[in-house]
This record gives structure tokens, sequence and C-alpha cells, in this order.
């Protein structure tokens, strides 16, 4: 039976990721963060095993990989990378800063993880849909916050506004944004129709189910009567 120590075992899933890395350079995979880490990782403890001089291995670890072997972006995550080492004297920290240097293709080492590259003109947003606005008030004593993903015939129910016309609308602003709603004050609210299947689940639980079906639109309003839903 063979006991590893704690370092031992991280050791063996350095050489691993390491493995898995150097089949994907053979297959001609770009490699990904992880994978990049545990080369250069594996690599550089690998030659400070062999006892080879401690400049001789960072020379070697900045030749391994280039922006042409990673993914984009991946170089510039990482900026430096310290690596404890066995050597025959001892442990040693090596410390490689930028190991992934710039390939052939110069505009992949410009990347930045995480930056958004938009087109130079405008992005229009549920363009082309008609816009219907209708003015609302809202009649509680507290802010109402509605999110643009909202089918807004089943907003709060002390919003007041003709619910019939906004049956099959959702605000006309981008996702993830919305509108909020202060107490007495009147708000113009752009609309625009759901768009794809029309099936409203869940919310305020007054459809559930197709929005262009047979009956829905004065099922739905009856309900929302019953309940005290304002503009109904």
């Amino acid at each position: 039976m063979m006991n590893l120590s704690p370092t031992e075992l991280d050791r063996l899933v350095v050489f691993t990721a390491a493995e898995i890395a150097r089949r994907n350079r053979r297959l001609g995979i770009r490699l990904s963060h992880p994978e990049a880490v545990a080369f250069l990782t594996d690599e550089v403890m690998l030659a400070a095993r062999r006892d080879l001089p401690y400049d001789e291995i960072r020379d070697m670890a900045g030749r391994l990989l280039t922006t042409d072997d990673v993914e984009p972006g991946v170089a510039a995550m990482i900026p430096m990378l310290y690596i404890e080492c066995l050597f025959a004297e001892g442990t040693k920290v090596i410390a490689l800063f930028e190991p992934i240097g710039p390939g052939e293709s110069p505009e992949e080492s410009r990347l930045v993880p995480g930056e958004i590259v938009s087109p130079e003109h405008d992005i229009a947003v549920l363009a082309g849909l008609p816009v219907l606005t209708i003015d609302v008030v809202n009649t509680g004593d507290r802010d109402v916050q509605v999110r643009s993903h909202t089918h807004f015939f089943e907003v709060n129910r002390a919003l007041d506004f003709d619910r019939s016309a906004a049956w099959g609308m959702k605000i006309d602003r981008p996702a993830g944004t919305g509108i909020r709603f202060e107490p007495g004050v009147v708000k113009a609210v752009p609309l625009v129709p759901l768009e794809g299947h029309r099936v409203v689940r869940g919310q305020a639980g007054l459809v559930n189910g197709p929005l262009d079906a047979p009956g829905a639109q004065q099922a739905a309003l009856g309900l929302a009567r019953a309940r005290g839903y304002l503009g109904t």
C-alpha cells in the first residue's frame, strides 16, 4: 500500500491535468486556462527534478506556449505564475512573468478576458415591433418595480391601467432592466408584444397557458377582477 502526502497528491493532479493538455495539443485543440497552467507547472517541476539550472528553467518555460496554443484571452489571465519546485538542494519558488508569449495571430494576444467586443453601429432592441404606450399609476403606498420580461397584464394589482390593452405585452426595455412606479405618479409606459410561443406560466397565475387560446383573455380578466386587480 502506498501512502501519499498532500503535496504528492497535488503533484499527481497537476500531472494528470498536464497530460490532458498534452493530448489536446497533439490534437490541435487550444488549451484552456487550467490546462495551460497545469502544462507549464508540470514542465517546470519536471525540469527542476532533472536538476536543470534555475535560469535555464525560466528560459525554457517562456518558450513552451504562445497565444496560438491557448484559447483567446487565456494569456492575459496568466500574468504571472509561481511554482514551488523541488531541486537537489531543496525547495525553491520559480516565478514566471507573462509565461505565454505572443503567437503569429497578434489580434488574439490583445484580447482581455471578460471584454465586450461590440460592433461599431448601434444595436436596435426589439426593432420592428409595434409599440403601445399606456398610462400607469401606482395606487399603493410603496414603490413597485416591474422587470422587462414580465407579462404586463399580470403586474401588481395596485397598478391602475387598461389591462385589456396590455394583454400579451411586455415593457419595451432591454432584458434585465425595468421601470419603477412610485406611489401616485403617472407614468407613460411603452409596451411591445411578447414573441415566441406566447405561452405564459407562473407570474401572477392569471394566464398559465397560451395567450392566443380562444377565451384566454376573458378568463384571465375575470380572474383578475375577482382578485382585486385594478384596470379590469
